[in-house]
């Protein structure tokens, strides 16, 4: 039963579209069960029905026609109750109902299973029997696996409007993808697929009319691969045994056959690009051996489809990555990367769409100092289908509209056109004071160190770099850099800002930020070796990095050091310790350098337990609210799967930032938040509320807070703040703040429109 589930999910996978799944689910199901009729419905919330999708058993004119009223027959019950109904005589069952235009018998047997996603039934998967017959607990998980599979497929169908096809007669009621709110902002553009480099499944249709030269790169790919495997059998030949050696013979014969070769000639001379025709012509070749029922035989497929992507690496690495970026670029990808989105010009790239990760990743981050609205998270995402289509990206709710409606175009190009409203009320903010309406200043920082370019409304606007990140010095290099090159870099920051305070935070790597050159692989990397661990475990790369940044402030004085990841006193004891020795050894070398403030990121929470300790040890506090709500909610931010329950208004989260500030005043410390929470219009004025000296965000997040600000006084954010407070659910405190901002007319800086 194993194999054949493993084999049906992969013709799933494999299948062009939902209706040709669901032909797929109902013959093998029936076949492989033993059953008489095997079907599919979908459930229609909004009309309140169970829509007949596919059936293998009863009639097929009855698909897409004939719906069962919602609550009603045992389909409507597995609905209700959202788990698996088995009956052996279902005809004695109160629920049963007997639908004539089916065709239908009076069938005994009964097994309704079904499909979830993301809480919600989507539909149920029916098995039947003319005999009576209760089904075992291995036909139950069978079902229960295929409608997971099934799920997927039947949400990217109704965004897509694969429904609208399959039911002509019905229109789609909701159709969109949904995902985690990453970046701000509507836009619609032409999706642009990112993909990984010789990975088969990641490669996008494309077309191409250049259909010589894409021959041509194919033939000679294949060519280059031969010769490698060539190489590989002669230097294994002395170590692997005959029959081992007989498969790279197999696969040498496939490569000099006219099969695989002349199969993807003729779908480059259709028009396909030579990778596309080659991802198609290696599937189907490798499904032929997935279908057969000897074990040995079966493992093939994956050898085939291993020199699919030796051909794939060398069409890919000898061919330079030409891709065109429409104007209105809407990068699509599984898990995008900041390459990725560097390789996009700045003034094409519209939207980001990603399967993975959430609004704290580093990529969401980025998008919105970019300005780009983001979706992040969007777990149904078909992405090899997904290139060249028009898609709406709704940053605001995490929503992808995928070849909309014109409804749907016209209601977006509405919002649009108010939110280029809003843009140019924000333009007024400009060169005013981040002040309250009760005279209390609130200076706004900037965060950087994501981009190479600081935007000039951040060089302008701010009071100076709340937190600016080192990493990125590090990541784009295949070794460390020395001190000199650490110098230029911190220098030429500092100089950008002059007089106003520059703070550097030491390097965070770990996490979801490694090194390339300096790999470790962790099962659990959040709660791992990163931050400052590796900076105490390593302390000549924290030495040369905080040498280069001391040097890099002489003449300018506005440097300011920061330390992430603290999570207990001692560890703030010896990384200063280490700090006065880098100043003192300087000072020997008759460089003229003065102490700079040292400060600390509170994003743990037993940092947050000995405030008063810390406070009273560094000369100022900045809160990274991304980490800290990550780990005081127990949610890895860049799991889409968790994605919903990471929230940092969370009361817990707000407490914590209420008990950071009152121990930072013991001690008169100054405190600022430099996470994302800073740059939310609805959580500012709760941070005004609570006495925060400071915030620091993206640059597209700078015009909205101070516009927040300007709007409140700090008495009546302190109000919102206890009754906040007194809150228990995150939702609860959003719907507080979203009120509070309409009824101040800021409505706008959180939605779609005005």
């Amino acid at each position: 039963m194993l194999e054949i589930l493993h084999r049906i999910v992969q013709e799933v996978n494999a299948a062009p579209d939902l209706g040709e799944a669901l032909k797929l689910i109902v013959q093998r199901v029936k076949q492989a069960i033993k059953a008489d009729v095997c079907s599919v419905y979908l459930t229609d919330f909004d009309r309140r029905e169970h829509v007949l999708l596919a059936t293998e058993g009863l009639r097929q004119e009855a698909v897409g026609k004939v719906s069962l009223p919602m609550h009603r027959g045992l389909v409507g019950l597995v609905c209700e109750r959202a788990e698996p109904v088995n009956l052996d005589d279902a005809t004695e069952h109160p629920r049963y109902l007997f639908i004539h235009a089916t065709g239908e018998t009076q069938y005994r047997g009964f097994l309704g299973v079904p499909i979830i996603q993301n809480r919600k039934v989507l539909g149920v998967l029916v098995v039947r029997q003319v005999q009576s017959r209760k089904f075992d607990d291995n036909e139950v998980t069978f079902l229960f696996t295929l409608a997971a599979q099934l799920a997927g497929a039947i949400t990217y169908a109704r965004a897509s409007g694969e429904l609208t096809q399959l039911q002509p007669t019905r229109s789609p009621l909701n159709r969109y993808l949904s995902g985690q709110p990453s970046a701000p902002g509507v836009v619609t553009g032409k999706a642009v697929v990112a993909y990984q480099l010789a990975d088969l499944d990641a490669v996008p249709y494309r077309t191409t009319e250049n259909i010589q030269s894409e021959v041509t790169a194919f033939k000679e790919a294949v060519a280059m691969t031969r010769q490698e495997l060539k190489s590989l059998k002669e230097r294994l030949s002395t170590e692997l045994p005959v029959e081992e050696q007989a498969l790279f013979d197999a696969l040498l014969l496939m490569l000099g056959s006219d099969a695989l070769v002349s199969q993807t000639v003729e779908r480059i001379e259709q028009g396909q690009w030579a990778q596309s025709a080659l991802r198609h012509t290696i599937e189907i070749h490798a499904r032929v051996f997935d279908n057969m029922d000897d074990v040995y035989l079966r493992e093939r497929a994956s050898d085939i489809r291993d020199l699919g992507r030796r051909i794939l690496m060398h069409l890919q690495l000898d061919k330079p990555r030409e891709i065109h970026y429409p104007e209105k670029t809407i990068l699509v990808g599984d898990d995008i990367s900041a390459v990725q989105l560097a390789e996009v010009p700045t003034e094409r790239l519209a939207a980001i769409v990603s399967a993975k990760g959430s609004s704290s990743s580093h990529v969401a981050i980025l998008a919105r100092a970019m300005g780009a609205p983001a979706v992040m998270g969007v777990t149904d995402l078909p992405v090899g289908r997904l290139e060249g289509l028009e898609i709406i990206v709704d940053g605001y709710r995490g929503r992808v509209y995928v070849s909309p409606d014109p409804s749907v175009s016209d209601e977006y190009a509405r919002l649009a056109k108010e939110e280029a409203e809003i843009s140019r009320d924000l333009e007024a903010m400009k060169g005013l004071k981040a002040e309250t309406t009760d005279g209390v200043t609130v200076p706004l920082y900037l965060n950087t160190g994501l981009i190479s370019d600081v935007m000039t409304v951040g060089l302008e606007e701010s009071e100076g770099v709340g937190l600016h990140r080192t990493e990125l010095l590090y990541i784009v290099r295949d070794r460390f850099p020395g001190e000199e090159v650490q110098v230029e870099s911190y220098q030429q920051m500092l100089s950008s800002f002059a007089p106003r305070p520059v703070i550097l935070r030491t390097l965070d790597i770990g996490g979801d930020k490694p090194l390339p050159y300096f790999p470790f692989v962790e099962s659990n990397p959040f709660l791992g070796w990163r931050g400052v661990r590796i900076s105490l475990d390593h302390p000549e790369i924290f030495l040369t990095q905080i040498r280069a940044m001391i040097r890099a402030n002489i003449g300018l004085n506005n440097l300011q050091i920061m330390l992430p990841m603290i999570s207990k006193v001692s560890e703030v004891d010896e990384l200063q310790m280490l700090i006065q020795r880098a100043h003192d050894e300087l000072l020997e070398e008759n460089y003229d350098v003065v102490m700079p403030p040292v400060g600390v990121m509170i994003e743990v929470p037993s940092a947050v337990y000995q405030i008063d300790e810390i406070a009273r040890r560094v000369d100022f506090l900045s809160v990274g609210t991304n980490d800290l709500t990550q780990y005081l909610l127990a949610v890895d931010r860049n799991n889409p799967r968790v994605a919903a329950i990471f929230d940092d208004m969370h009361p817990a989260v707000l407490r914590a930032l209420v008990q950071i500030v009152e121990g930072a005043a013991i001690y008169r410390r100054p405190v600022s938040v430099c996470g994302e929470l800073a740059g939310n219009p609805l959580a500012a004025v709760l941070l005004l509320g609570m006495g925060v000296d400071s915030l620091s965000m993206s640059a597209g997040s700078l015009l909205k807070i101070k516009w927040v600000i300007r709007s409140y006084s700090r008495a009546r954010a302190k109000s919102l703040l206890q009754a906040a407070l007194r809150m228990t659910d995150a939702r609860q405190v959003r719907e507080l703040m979203e009120k509070s901002l309409d009824e101040m007319g800021l409505g706008g800086l959180v939605r779609p429109g005005k």
